[in-house]
């Protein structure tokens, strides 16, 4: 069923937490930790809980651990390539991976060796697999920068920025149809085409008008389903009023969110309407359901209606290799010249597998991405800017069992280390089991919300990053459940005094020292702590992954 019924849910819950403690022996049970009363009480109210979200769903197809085995299509050795890594191996991997597009999709080998790449691998369609012997067999080594392979990017704010500090990859993932628009606005120096609608958003078309609905819900009920249908991949979109209610909503609503002045946070105000990018499971006179829950309430005032999008990249992914840049120092803070590893841009369900990226200046990018997933990835090397980052409009991704390794030189003069990073009212996202060696929780201003970081080792070491005019550091309903710190430092971790309808769960003890953050929202925050100094001394140890089991 794909559908998941209450019933079937709480019954679920029952059962797990239940299996707890029954048919333990007394020693085995006292070795057991508490089940957290945050999580009773979530599974009685898991889709619209006042502070936990629910991103049981979160990942490619749904969070399946499955993923697609497309036939073989192309070996890159047979298109030109060299093993040895003598000479520029980029030409020949892309014509395999444009070979197997064409063909409808397939798997595109690149077999055990080092193969040189002094230019940008693109995968642009759907159903294609670039697929290594493995990270520590198959290496791709990156000569080039992405300003030296495009030109360079500035920033729509203004200043000497390079948009390259939070954009593009030497292994960039986005559709066919949207590349030589974005290249030809980058190299006119104009801002790219760069979310789900981005600086387009008059070119898609409204399907239907949605009626009012809660936060939670999987069912909308629409004004015309002639033009919807399950399997289709549709954008919900929330327009904010003169009000800013849509953006107070996103920040749970009442007096503080009320009196926040959101008039000058010009870039905030920049990335609404929200969109949200989901599939239909089913259509039924006019009730339309979806494969997740509303994010949000859908109200009148709001505009909401479901309309087309981008034709996104689809079933596409990334295995078993090394991503590694000629070792070059880190550039100073927002000026990288985009050693960039894997960019995720206007992708659905797509996913990287057991890859590494090395001495690169941003490792993992989500841009305009959702439901995709990151599994047992690495960051390396020299030291990163963004080792992990989830742009603006990024929802329901998924990155688990990841590593940020300890920087193998020292950190030159003028950079900056963030981290974990989301921001630009993104939403959904999930990091889970990791081992940060280095940085932070970095939530980058923009009012992100509904994000999840769980079961996590962390030297806390970096900094959040963030414009003013981006405005608050964290919308509602940030969880952080079971994060071992090990230097004890608070910053971007222990958020109960600053996040507004925010889970501090099972956290070590901390200490404010560093960057020490003040509350964006004024009154009560209506924040939740528990278990605090006692990392894994609560049950559930992953809040993803038993929510994973509330499933029917």
């Amino acid at each position: 069923m794909d559908r998941l019924s209450r019933r079937g849910l709480l019954g679920g819950a029952v059962a797990v937490v239940a299996g707890v403690t029954v048919g333990a022996t007394p020693a085995s049970a006292a070795a057991r930790p508490e089940v957290a009363e945050l999580w009773r009480e979530f599974t009685r109210n898991p889709f619209d809980h006042p502070q936990i979200p629910y991103v049981g769903r979160a990942g490619c197809a749904r969070g399946s651990r499955t993923r697609p085995r497309p036939r073989v299509r192309a070996n890159v050795l047979a298109y030109g390539a060299k093993s040895d890594g003598s000479e520029d191996a980029a030409p020949a991997i892309n014509r395999a991976i444009a070979a197997a597009g064409e063909a409808g999709g397939g798997t595109v080998l690149v077999p055990p060796g080092t193969y040189r790449i002094d230019g940008i691998i693109r995968i642009g369609h759907s159903g294609v697999v670039l697929r290594g012997a493995g990270s520590g067999r198959t290496k791709l080594l990156a000569t080039k920068h992405l300003t030296e392979l495009i030109g360079k990017y500035g920033s729509r704010y203004g200043g000497t920025k390079s948009g390259w500090s939070w954009a593009g990859g030497l292994i960039w993932l986005a559709p066919e149809a949207r590349w030589d628009s974005l290249v030809a606005a980058i190299k006119a120096q104009a801002w790219p085409f760069e979310g789900w609608t981005g600086n387009r958003r008059d070119e898609w078309e409204t399907l239907s008008a949605v009626e009012p609905a809660g936060r939670g819900s999987w069912s909308v009920t629409v004004a015309d389903p002639s033009r919807l249908k399950p399997g289709q991949l549709v954008l919900l979109r929330l327009a904010d009023d003169a009000d800013h209610t849509l953006l107070e909503h996103m920040a749970g609503g009442g007096p503080g969110p009320e009196a926040y002045t959101w008039e000058d946070k010009t870039k905030l105000t920049s990335y609404v309407p929200y969109e949200w990018p989901t599939r239909i499971t089913s259509v039924r006179g006019r009730k339309v359901t979806f494969e997740r829950p509303l994010p949000l309430d859908v109200r009148p005032e709001w505009d909401p209606r479901l309309t087309t999008l981008a034709a996104p990249l689809t079933g596409a992914g990334v295995e078993g290799l090394t991503l590694e840049a000629v070792e070059t120092p880190q550039s100073e803070h927002l000026l990288d010249l985009g050693y960039n590893g894997l960019a995720f841009q206007c992708a659905y369900d797509c996913w990287a597998e057991d890859v590494v990226v090395r001495h690169v200046d941003n490792g993992f990018g989500f841009i305009a991405a959702s439901a995709c997933t990151l599994r047992n990835t690495r960051v390396a090397g020299r030291g990163a800017h963004h080792p992990y980052y989830c742009r603006e409009g990024s929802h329901d991704n998924l990155v688990e069992d990841f590593t940020v390794e300890q920087r193998t030189v020292p950190a030159p003069k003028g950079t900056q280390l963030h981290g974990v990073n989301v921001e630009g009212l993104s939403s959904y996202n999930v990091w889970s089991r990791g081992d940060m060696r280095m940085g932070t929780f970095d939530t980058h201003r923009g009012m992100p919300f509904a994000n999840v970081r769980t079961d996590i080792t962390v030297d806390n070491t970096g900094t959040h990053g963030g414009d003013a005019s981006a405005g608050p550091l964290y919308g509602a309903r940030f969880t952080h459940w079971n994060v071992t710190v090990t230097n004890g430092r608070a910053g971007c971790v222990r958020i109960d005094e600053i996040a507004p309808y925010s889970a501090t769960v099972a956290i070590s003890e901390v200490t404010e020292f560093g960057q020490i953050d003040k509350p964006d929202f004024t009154g009560e925050l209506h924040t939740r702590s528990e278990a605090y100094g006692r990392p894994g001394g609560v049950w559930p140890r992953n809040l993803y992954e038993a929510q994973r089991t509330l499933r029917p």
